[in-house]
């Protein structure tokens, strides 16, 4: 690890430590992977590692892979250990999201955007409702996500959705319903995760095309956590809404040093954020003034 990203984490230890954060039941690191998911293409693709507790996708000139829950849910909390595409990945797109299957369809976007040698990865969140997205933020890291495991979440409820990295938040979506904004509220969401080629726009706009010659790219992952309320596609409520933990008051928003958190990555890695882009929005998006930074 580089002297940077050694400060970077020392710094990040120091400004994060005092006090307790509300935080999930902790979950066995090695849950194998074919108990809530299941390959979606290019099977062969796919290699498994340690009896199936960790996999690796390969991207190679013919084709990515990828893979989705056996379930459907209704809230919850969500989370994925990966090691990202090592040395020159630019064109690649390593995605971990939530999606519904209706035509206007919700979905909750990590996607990991690839670049050359030496280059920060970018992380991409979206949140579609309703069939509409445009809803960007995009952030640097403060390591380097190809020299190890890191864990990327989502808790979603009711009230809001919260993007996770190592547990630090690094974009929240606020419930914003009353101000005419939709939700993800009533259409269950399947987990994919994939590895492909987007060089018509992944790194720097296109700019930047995928180098074939450094193939195979690989990803890995492990830690295939899941704790949702499982439902029919068709199902639009969840039987014990209200009763897990992630209803509980203390999930319902942030905590004072959570926002602490937020506000360390918005000042320090956010390179984009659809709320304050005045071009594509001349008027502040309803659901951005729930905002505390906006």
């Amino acid at each position: 690890m580089s002297l940077h990203y050694i400060f970077i984490a020392l710094l990040l230890t120091a400004q994060l430590l005092p006090g307790a954060l509300a935080a999930p039941p902790r979950r066995p690191v090695d849950v194998p992977f074919g108990r809530n998911y299941v390959p979606t293409w290019a099977f062969d693709h796919i290699k498994y590692n340690n009896g199936g507790s960790e996999i690796q996708l390969v991207l190679d000139k013919y084709t990515g892979t990828g893979f989705q829950s056996k379930g459907s849910y209704l809230f919850g909390h969500f989370s994925m250990h990966i090691k990202m595409v090592a040395g020159d990945s630019a064109g690649t797109v390593t995605a971990f999201y939530l999606s519904s299957q209706n035509s206007e369809h919700d979905e909750i976007d990590f996607e990991f955007l690839g670049n050359r040698s030496g280059q920060p990865y970018i992380l991409q969140t979206n949140v579609y409702t309703g069939g509409k997205g445009d809803k960007e933020q995009r952030i640097y890291l403060w390591f380097d996500p190809t020299k190890d495991f890191h864990t990327y979440s989502v808790l979603w409820n009711a009230y809001q959705i919260v993007f996770l990295v190592d547990e630090v938040p690094i974009r929240v979506f606020k419930n914003s319903k009353d101000l005419g904004v939709k939700f993800p509220f009533d259409q269950p969401m399947k987990i994919y995760s994939s590895l492909w080629n987007a060089d018509d726009w992944a790194t720097r706009g296109g700019l930047e095309k995928t180098d074939w010659s450094k193939a195979p790219f690989v990803a890995s992952y492990r830690g295939f956590h899941v704790d949702g309320c499982e439902a029919s596609v068709q199902a639009r409520f969840c039987e014990s809404q209200g009763k897990r933990w992630w209803d509980q008051r203390q999930f319902r928003d942030l905590d004072a040093q959570q926002w602490r958190r937020l506000r360390w990555v918005r000042s320090k890695y956010t390179i984009y954020n659809y709320c304050t882009d005045r071009k594509r929005y001349p008027a502040v998006p309803p659901e951005c003034r729930r905002d505390r930074d906006i």
